[in-house]
């Protein structure tokens, strides 16, 4: 899908987002749950598979893969990530961040930004994908069988308390006010604990991610707010998981 702004035609641009509460966890276990994550990350698409520490230029970059995932290097990159005043004090309960990408070019390319371990009142962690723009890659990936799998991985990996899949237009449509506290994607996964997701209309289908949640996945289709009946259809979904109780009403 293509998006105008300024006058000028711009692809769409597509994410996947897992977020989650409070959880006090070191640099190892970030590190293992990284891991866990980029393993199963490989298996969705071989442009997935691909990972590289963060560097000056891509040439560099390249010379020093992530892939195998190799925990004491992970864990070292998260500690660096700590969060602190300059010359002060470490903010523990602040958790760690780790940014890093796959060595793509500027509109094919997949960079992962995690943010975990944080513990403070009301803190926010996430592992949070940003996916091509444009491109054979892009083509390949924004399928619902492959965003399924990508969503499918982050819920297994972090135990998240739900993730979304979709490109920024539909989050824009979805969330016009940035008040939603949780995005209805292409697919989407909420966790068991929230609630059990009721039946919902047709092409949706709904799978259970083992003991853990379950993903909703609106079409088989690529969704696109283009299209008058997706829209609708979302529109639909959004209520009914707010009349279940799995997502709380958006506030005006």
């Amino acid at each position: 899908m293509l998006v105008k702004l300024d006058s000028e035609t711009y692809p769409d641009t597509y994410f996947a987002g897992a977020y989650w509460g409070p959880r006090k966890e070191s640099p190892e276990e970030c590190a293992r749950r990284t891991a866990g994550f980029l393993n199963l990350l490989a298996e969705c698409d071989p442009f997935l598979a691909h990972w590289y520490k963060p560097a000056k230029s891509r040439r560099d970059a390249r010379k020093h893969p992530l892939m195998p995932p190799d925990m004491p290097t992970l864990a070292e990159m998260f500690r660096r990530g700590v969060n602190r005043e300059r010359g002060g004090p470490v903010f523990e309960d602040l958790g760690f961040s780790f940014w890093f990408d796959n060595g793509g070019t500027r509109r094919d390319c997949a960079a992962l930004r995690i943010h975990c371990g944080g513990y403070a009142e009301a803190f926010s962690n996430s592992c949070f994908l940003s996916l091509p723009s444009e491109g054979a890659n892009a083509e390949r990936i924004f399928t619902a069988s492959v965003l399924a799998e990508v969503v499918r991985s982050m819920a297994l990996a972090w135990e998240p308390e739900w993730v979304s899949a979709l490109s920024r237009t539909h989050r824009d449509l979805d969330d016009k006010d940035g008040k939603a506290d949780v995005w209805l994607g292409w697919v989407t996964y909420l966790a068991r604990h929230r609630g059990s997701v009721p039946p919902l209309p047709a092409p949706v289908r709904i799978e259970p991610v083992e003991d853990k949640g379950t993903l909703i996945i609106l079409t088989p289709e690529r969704f696109t707010v283009a299209n008058p009946e997706h829209v609708a259809l979302a529109r639909r979904v959004r209520e009914l998981l707010v009349r279940a109780g799995l997502m709380p009403p958006i506030s005006v």
